[in-house]
């Protein structure tokens, strides 16, 4: 069998960059291998949570291509996406602005995927633009900011550059189960984190929620729903993920010993749980 690294050769890949306004939008396309056409499959669009990139999936993509398309987004201010002079992280406008990516690129369809505030993200995309979403999948998506079980770390002022990469590691432990060896990609991408950024984006995640909490945003759309969570996870209450079950439908799936970042811990359960939810 071809390992991920192999694999990932072997893929039909594109970066792209889509212009909506002042935004620069960087777009991972990854097709199945071979001469798949795209049209015939399954899109998944995979948007990340807060302090991290697009990057972040990468070990779910050689397990996810053989049956889908994969469509990874770097949110403004991320990863390889410009950050304007003013960007406005309101989920709706969020929301409105990956549509516009995916009108720009001609998709439809697709299966909106998000980890952490990357599900609010798909939620508000779904709400903004039904038209273009035909199912959702969050992550460790917390229902509401009563499931927020995680203490708060003020990283204003915090001398970044000088910290060892094993005091990263320590600042981002709760975002994994305990004892998890957190990759050095991702801690290469916690490095790059922009403070502005992370704290408008945390902002309007709690206004969001604040506002209305997701499942009622859920029940009103009426999109079939696979919630997945790690059963220890440190940021969210676990047991919150129940929440979720008054979406008509809607399929709950807890994993046992992972945390708040199953994508990356355990990639293999995570994909067979998107393979099977898109085959259907």
């Amino acid at each position: 069998m071809n390992s991920p690294d192999s694999y990932a050769d072997q893929q039909n890949s594109q970066d792209l960059i889509v212009r909506v306004g002042e935004h620069r939008i960087h777009v991972r396309l990854d097709d199945p291998p071979g001469d798949h056409h795209p049209t015939e499959q399954t899109t998944l669009l995979l948007i990340h949570g807060t302090a991290a990139s697009s990057r972040s999936w990468q070990p779910l993509v050689p397990l996810l291509t053989p049956a889908h398309r994969v469509v990874r987004v770097d949110l403004p201010g991320c990863g390889e996406s410009a950050l304007p002079a003013a960007t406005n992280y309101a989920v709706d406008d969020i929301g409105s602005l990956l549509g516009t990516v995916l009108e720009r690129l001609e998709l439809a369809g697709v299966v909106a995927v998000g980890h952490s505030s990357g599900g609010v993200f798909a939620v508000g995309l779904a709400q903004q633009r039904p038209d273009l979403v035909r199912a959702l999948t969050v992550i460790d998506t917390g229902p509401d900011m009563s499931a927020y079980i995680a203490e708060d770390i003020d990283l204003r002022g915090v001398p970044w550059t000088g910290l060892t990469d094993e005091q990263l590691r320590l600042a981002m432990r709760d975002g994994f189960h305990p004892g998890y060896r957190i990759p050095q990609d991702y801690v290469d991408q916690f490095r790059e984190l922009d403070f502005g950024v992370f704290g408008a984006v945390s902002a309007s995640i709690r206004e969001y929620l604040a506002s209305s909490s997701l499942p009622q945003r859920l029940v009103r759309l009426g999109k079939p729903l696979l919630v997945i969570f790690g059963d220890q996870d440190q940021r969210w209450d676990p047991a919150s993920a129940d929440d979720y079950l008054v979406v008509d439908g809607a399929k709950v799936q807890l994993l046992n010993g992972l945390g708040h970042s199953p994508n990356l811990e355990d990639p293999a359960r995570v994909a067979a749980l998107l393979l099977d939810f898109g085959a259907r």
